[in-house]
C-alpha cells in the first residue's frame, strides 16, 4: 500500500465511526446472505462479534502506517480464525462485504480509489491471517 492510499482508508474510517453500530449490522447481513455457509462459524448473538470487527478495524486501520508492528497481532487473529473453521475461500466474501458495507456507509464518498484503498488494505490484512492460519 502507498502512503496516500494508507490515509484514504484513515480518512474514510472516520466517516466510518459514527454509524459503527449499522456498518457492523449491514457487515453481517450482507456475509451471510453472499455466504450462509460462515453463518455456522459465529455465534447465535452477534453482539460482542460486532463490537470486536469495529474494534479490529479501527486498530488495524490506525495502525496500516506500521504493519510490521501489528502484523504479529494480525497473524495471531489468523490462527485463531484457522482454529475457528475459517478456510481460505472464506476470505474473499468477508472482503467483499466489506467493500459492500463501506459502500453503503460512505455512499458518494466510497470513490473508486477509496474502493482500491481498502481492497488493498483488506488484501494485506487478509493475507497475513491467511498465511498464519495455514500453519495451524
Amino acid at each position: 500500500m502507498t502512503q496516500d492510499q494508507i490515509v484514504i482508508v484513515q480518512d474514510s474510517f472516520r466517516k466510518v465511526v459514527p454509524i459503527a453500530a449499522t456498518a457492523a449490522d449491514l457487515f453481517y447481513d450482507r456475509l451471510f446472505a453472499i455466504a450462509p455457509e460462515v453463518r455456522p462459524l459465529f455465534p447465535d448473538d452477534l453482539k460482542e462479534q460486532k463490537k470486536k470487527l469495529i474494534a479490529m478495524l479501527a486498530t488495524a486501520v490506525a495502525n496500516l502506517h506500521q504493519v510490521d508492528t501489528i502484523a504479529p497481532a494480525v497473524a495471531d487473529l489468523g490462527r485463531r480464525h484457522a482454529a475457528y473453521g475459517v478456510k481460505p475461500e472464506h476470505y474473499q466474501p468477508v472482503g467483499a462485504a466489506l467493500l459492500w458495507t463501506l459502500e453503503q456507509g460512505l455512499g458518494p464518498n466510497f470513490t473508486p480509489p477509496v474502493r482500491e484503498a481498502w481492497t488493498g488494505a483488506y488484501l494485506l490484512l487478509a493475507g497475513v491471517m491467511q498465511d498464519a492460519g495455514a500453519a495451524v
